[in-house]
Order: structure tokens, then C-alpha cells, then sequence
């Protein structure tokens, strides 16, 4: 049985001397709250505060980066706590769990491996390697340990050192678990909406006009006509304000933003909802909307984080099996400066615009986004994310971006998860990757080692903050 001990110096460089910096400035950040302005907890699971029902539902199940790599190795969803074609689940918790302990290996190398040795040590105690032979000890030991109160959500959240957690949310929803943790005087944490309206963007999908109906139920403003969406969005835009949201989202097949006339945007909006749409008309609308989202974010200052360059769903099967987000969203070759002249054209000079490029695609970093960013005094550089959200691929971010951008036109992390106690494990990698870069420079003689600790500390603290206009 291998003996589950992550290293202390994992990360760091294997040069002695950049080793030692590199751990002295991570033990300088180590400990720091953690901001995180973008990721997909639910905000209801800290309102009610309940225990977590069992390891796998906690640990496995919701997390496609977990989920997707099973899969590739033939674990079929079903068996992994997904539900399919709408029906309760019948995988056991126990079940799932052997799953992951029988495949443990498949994850060596990658960065889940990283986060779940991590969580698995520092936050549950366990000592031991998940294997087949000791799935179901280990199993034991963790709903044990989940029974005890301070293993509930705000234990965790106060554990964990969370200053400040985002949420995802449609601009329909009632925000009403974000209202009641507001309020709430036993909670000291902030847990923010997020508003992402992708599903009002794409008049070709066959959920839209459901959507446009819910959106107009919660608005109280018809959208039956393109205006009246725009109006609609706008409205819901002002209650995630007051409800604490500083940020929105987006997430587009690639960042084209062509402005229609509003004759132009109607017309279609009414082709959609006739049932008349053509292909061109629906990328037409779609980034028409990017636009207008992109001018609304310049009117009432919420931070606008874009994420292009993904397809969306790309296995129907699966997607009309399971639903959307079950580990097949799959990267698209990226590009920002072409598409995005209307928007930086009109509003990249605008001090209440801000505007945050994400890619899983590398090359656009240098490329594309890096010079944006240090030119466009709206224009900041995402941390990499779903695909590349690794150890050596944030490393390479850091070598492409900082030369044209530096550091503080960046995001700081973004943990993108749905993992709730994965997300030290997943901060604490990018910690380890920065203080390892900014020794290299040091060692290099690009940056004084006084500078360098000081960088370290405002890439955990004031550049996010300050980023998404956190306070």
C-alpha cells in the first residue's frame, strides 16, 4: 500500500538555490485568503449547510474534470452518479468511489492527481494511495469524517479561507440563496452571483424561447422582441448588482461581435421565434448580443469575462444522455484581436469597461492576448483554465503574458470548479507556480527578491480584488 505524503517542495524548482526562494515565497502566500471571482459552487449548499451525502457525491460525481477522464478509460457516466435521460441515479456512493480507487492511475501525471492528493491529505487525513484493495476503508474513513461538523460547507469555507466565492448563475434565477447568505449574520463570507447569459445569445437552440420566457417572467419585461430582451437583460443585471455581483461571463464559440441594427436584431428575433431561423442570421444574432453585452458591461460597470474558443457538447450523444457539462467541452483554435475590434473599437478606452480574455488555446496568449492587455487599459489577461489549468501549462501563461503585460493586468487564479474541496488544493498549485517563476527571475537577475515578494503577495490579494472590482 503506497503511503499518501505529498511532497513539500512539489512544484518548486530542482535548482537548490531558486528551490529555496521559491519556498520561502510560497510560505509568504501560503496561508492568504483565497479569491475566487469565477467557479460553479452552488451558493444553496452554504445556505443550508447540510453534511455532504456521501464521498463519491462530494468528490467525484460533480466534477467533470474527474468524471470526462474515467470515461476515456470506459467507466460509463451512469456509473459514476450522472443521471441519464433525466432519472435518478442508481450508482451507490460506494460504487463510485471503487471506480476511482480501481482507476487511480489513470490520473498520474495530470493535475487532478495534484489536487486530489492534496485535498485527500491536508483536508481528510488519509494516508493511504486509493487502490482497489482499500477502496472501501477509505470510503469508510471519509463518510465518517463527512458526519462531523466541521466538515460541513461554512466549516470548509472558513477552513479554507475563502474571502470571497462566485457563483455561476442565469440571469433568471431568484438569487435568492445569495440574498439569505447576504443577510445572514452568522456567515462572514461573501458568495457572489456571477450573471452569465449565453442561452439568451443563441436564438438556433430549441431551449431558447423557453429561456426567453422565464427571463421574462423573472424581469417582469416581455421579451418577445429583441428590445425588450436587451431590456430584460439589463433589469436582472441591476439585481445581481444588488445582490452583491461584480462580474459576468460568457461563454462563445469564438469572439465575433458585429453589431446589428436594431431592425436588423429584431427581424431575426422574430425569425427565431417563427421557427424561420437561418444559420447565418444565428451567428449574426449571436454576436450582436457579445456586443451588447459588451456595452452594457460599459454602462454599469460589471466586469466582463469572456471565454471563446470552446465547443460546446461536442459528443450529442453523451450531451442528450446526461446534459451540458459532463467533460466534452472540447478546445477550438482561438483568436481575439480581429473579432473583437467592434467591442475594444467602441469601449476599450472606457474606464467603467473591463474586459477579461480567457482561451484554451496557447498560442493566442503572446499572440493575441497579452498585447491587448498591454495596450487596452479595459483589456486584462485570464488565468488559463479547463484544459489548461495545469502545473506547466500556468507556468507558460506567466512566461507569455508577462513580457507584453506583466503582472498586474492579469486575473490572478481561477479555480473554474464545481470541486468545493478542491479548491485550496487547486490555489495552492498556482501559488507554487508562481513562486517558482518569480524565483527564476530573480535567479536570472530580472527582479530583485524584495520585488518578487511582493508580487507574490498582490497576485493572491489586490490583483484579483482589484480585477473584478472586489473591494
Amino acid at each position: 500500500m503506497t503511503t499518501l505524503a505529498p511532497h513539500p517542495d512539489r512544484l518548486f524548482p530542482a535548482d537548490p538555490g531558486e528551490r529555496d526562494l521559491a519556498r520561502r515565497i510560497h510560505a509568504t502566500v501560503a496561508d492568504s485568503p483565497i479569491y475566487s471571482p469565477h467557479g460553479h459552487i452552488d451558493a444553496r449548499m452554504l445556505l443550508d449547510d447540510e453534511p455532504f451525502p456521501d464521498p463519491a457525491a462530494l468528490l467525484i460525481t460533480p466534477d467533470h474534470y474527474v468524471t470526462r477522464m474515467l470515461h476515456a478509460v470506459g467507466v460509463p457516466l451512469d456509473e459514476l452518479g450522472l443521471s441519464r435521460d433525466g432519472a435518478a441515479p442508481t450508482a451507490s456512493g460506494r460504487s463510485i468511489w471503487r471506480k476511482l480507487c480501481e482507476n487511480w492511475d489513470v490520473f498520474l501525471g495530470t493535475p487532478v492527481r495534484f489536487w486530489f492528493e492534496s485535498e485527500f491529505s491536508e483536508v481528510f487525513g488519509l494516508t493511504s494511495q486509493p487502490s482497489a484493495s482499500n477502496a472501501d476503508e477509505l470510503y469508510d474513513q471519509l463518510s465518517e469524517t463527512l458526519s462531523r461538523p466541521e466538515f460541513r460547507p461554512r466549516a470548509l469555507f472558513e477552513r479554507f479561507r475563502i474571502a470571497v466565492l462566485a457563483t455561476t448563475d442565469d440571469p433568471a434565477d431568484d438569487l435568492a440563496a445569495h440574498l439569505a447568505l447576504r443577510d445572514d449574520p452568522t456567515f462572514a463570507g461573501r458568495v457572489l452571483p456571477t450573471f452569465r447569459a449565453d442561452r439568451y445569445m443563441h436564438p438556433d437552440e430549441p431551449t431558447w424561447a423557453g429561456k426567453l420566457d422565464a427571463l421574462a417572467a423573472r424581469s417582469g419585461v416581455d421579451t418577445g422582441t429583441y428590445t425588450g430582451l436587451l431590456e430584460a437583460l439589463r433589469v436582472r443585471r441591476q439585481a445581481f448588482i444588488a445582490a452583491g455581483g461584480t462580474s459576468t461571463d460568457t461563454g462563445v464559440l469564438d469572439a465575433g461581435s458585429e453589431p446589428l441594427t436594431t431592425a436588423d436584431a429584431e427581424r431575426i428575433h422574430r425569425s427565431a421565434l417563427d421557427g424561420k431561423l437561418t444559420a447565418a442570421d444565428g451567428v449574426a444574432y449571436r454576436r450582436n448580443m457579445l456586443y451588447r453585452l459588451a456595452e452594457m458591461a460599459s454602462e454599469d460597470g460589471l466586469v466582463m469575462q469572456l471565454h471563446p474558443g470552446v465547443i460546446r457538447n461536442h459528443h450529442r450523444p453523451t450531451y442528450d444522455a446526461f446534459g451540458s457539462d459532463t467533460g466534452h467541452d472540447l478546445p477550438a483554435v482561438g483568436s481575439f484581436t480581429t473579432p473583437l475590434t467592434p467591442i475594444l473599437r467602441d469601449f476599450g478606452t472606457n474606464p467603467t469597461f473591463r474586459l477579461v480574455l480567457f482561451t484554451v488555446d496557447e498560442t493566442t496568449f503572446s499572440r493575441e492576448i497579452a498585447p491587448l492587455a498591454g495596450f487596452y487599459p479595459s483589456v486584462y489577461a485570464g488565468a488559463p483554465w479547463w484544459f489548461i489549468d495545469t502545473p506547466a501549462a500556468i507556468l507558460r501563461y506567466r512566461q507569455a503574458i508577462t513580457d507584453s503585460a506583466g503582472f498586474t493586468k492579469t486575473s490572478g487564479f481561477i479555480d473554474d470548479t464545481r470541486a468545493f474541496c478542491s479548491i485550496p488544493a487547486r490555489h495552492d498549485m498556482s501559488r507554487r507556480v508562481d513562486a517558482s517563476f518569480l524565483a527564476s527571475l530573480v535567479a536570472t537577475h530580472q527582479l530583485a527578491e524584495e520585488d518578487a515578494f511582493t508580487i507574490a503577495g498582490r497576485l493572491v490579494s489586490d490583483i484579483p480584488r482589484a480585477t473584478f472590482r472586489l473591494g
